[in-house]
């Protein structure tokens, strides 16, 4: 081993922390059209290669299964051939939205003649820390680059080949376009003091956002000395009132549960208006079970829904990821209200009514980083919003809130405009 050769994984941290520090610098002065052309040429590549990352992917799943992870994290970590070319989709929708960095806002003139605005920038080095889904490795890099930062991605042990696999892609395209590969690195090691090392240099990263199950947020928001963008639960809540449109109602919550078992946004928590439990709750838990779900629900639930378990306290507050739904009867709105403000993570929680005066309410009451009317739960997602991608769905209410895309990777600065202006 050399001199200059890392002899820790703390150092070894280090170094590509530098590393990524030196490519941010390139990237926050790269023209747009530069880094939209390294977003295709990772589109290219990945496309190109397609079987290769399937190849490695497989061999993560292989080994999950043999180490008897859970089914709902397994099929997070899937690639597909369908997921494979979403994510090349994915770089190029990226590709296509408006460049977010130099925008300038805001500029008006002040009484002494300088004129004031407000310019979004880059964040600088951003590490991004996640489990399960490797996907996550094309997205992040790809959000990351189009708003001109540098990113350190560290996923979980369970898809290392994979995301071995997808980073070759995304550097090579780096490459292609003339930019630097350091400007996306991902930590090869599997050694837990490799994450501890990255969120305690705010000499190298900016900010860090952890993706994956509470115990590893929790930790990063613990142990950080940089600041962090996370979202620790996604106990989301559909609530249909008594004015709900039955049909809707059905559609909206069933949709809601079934669509995708394992993801934040999957409602984790039905609440109905007595009012119209009868009108709906049956017909919701025949669909329900047909779809293999189990419901735990209150007394008046377990009166109109066949096979239902009693509800423990625990179940309110339980983000499943899996075939199990906790379904409450409730007096109306307000107990409804209460019920989320309560047991909910702040993530996000939908109404199905007919009553514009409740579903402006609903609206303007409820906290979370996402509110909906008569719409599934599922739609709380960057490319549903129109974002691209996202990094993930920040629960935080400062900076950035809901799905995390480009403006939330950069931040602002005052810029001031003058001709020789001097304070008097």
């Amino acid at each position: 081993m050399s001199a200059h050769e890392p002899t820790s994984i703390t150092e070894t941290i280090r170094q590509i922390g530098r590393q990524a520090r030196a490519a941010g610098r390139e990237l926050t002065r790269s023209a747009t059209g530069a880094r939209n052309a390294a977003l295709e040429a990772m589109a290219v590549r990945i496309e190109a290669n397609a079987g290769a990352i399937a190849a490695a992917n497989a061999e993560d799943l292989e080994a999950a299964r043999e180490a008897g992870l859970d089914p709902a994290l397994i099929d997070r970590m899937e690639l597909n051939e369908a997921r494979i070319q979403g994510m090349a989709d994915g770089l190029r929708e990226i590709a296509a939205l408006p460049d977010p960095v130099g925008a300038v806002r805001d500029l008006a003139s002040r009484p002494s003649g300088i004129q004031v605005g407000r310019m979004r920038t880059p964040i600088g080095v951003i590490g991004i820390i996640y489990e399960s889904r490797p996907n996550v490795t094309a997205d992040a890099a790809g959000l990351c680059l189009k708003s001109g930062n540098a990113a350190i991605l560290r996923g979980g042990s369970e898809a290392i080949r994979s995301n071995r696999a997808i980073a070759e892609q995304i550097r090579g395209g780096l490459e292609d376009a003339g930019l630097p590969a350091d400007g996306v690195q991902v930590i090869a090691t599997t050694d837990r003091d490799a994450v501890g090392a990255l969120i305690q240099m705010p000499e190298s990263v900016d900010v860090v956002v952890p993706r994956g199950g509470k115990g590893l947020v929790e930790r990063i928001a613990r142990e950080a000395r940089v600041p962090v963008i996370k979202h620790l639960e996604g106990v989301c809540h559909v609530y249909v009132d008594s004015d709900a449109d039955p049909g809707k109602a059905v559609a909206i919550a069933v949709n809601a549960k079934t669509q995708r078992l394992g993801t934040c946004n999957t409602m984790e928590t039905l609440l109905v208006a007595e009012p119209a439990a009868e009108r709906v709750l049956p017909e919701i838990g025949r669909q329900l079970a047909e779809a293999g779900i189990e419901v735990r629900g209150c007394a008046r639930t377990q009166g109109l829904v066949a096979d239902a378990v009693p509800a423990s306290e625990d179940d309110w507050a339980t983000e499943y990821l899996g075939p199990i739904l906790a379904v409450r009867v409730v007096d109306g709105f307000d107990a409804a209200a209460e019920h989320i403000e309560r047991y909910g993570s702040g993530h996000t929680e939908a109404i199905v009514t007919e009553s514009y005066s409740r579903a402006q309410r609903f609206l303007r009451e409820v906290d979370a980083s996402s509110v909906m009317v008569n719409a599934s739960t599922r739609f709380a997602d960057g490319q549903e919003y129109g974002l691209g991608a996202e990094i993930g769905i920040s629960t935080d209410k400062l900076h950035a809130r809901g799905p995390v895309g480009l403006e939330g990777l950069t931040t602002e600065k005052y810029i001031v405009l003058g001709d020789g202006h001097i304070r008097s």
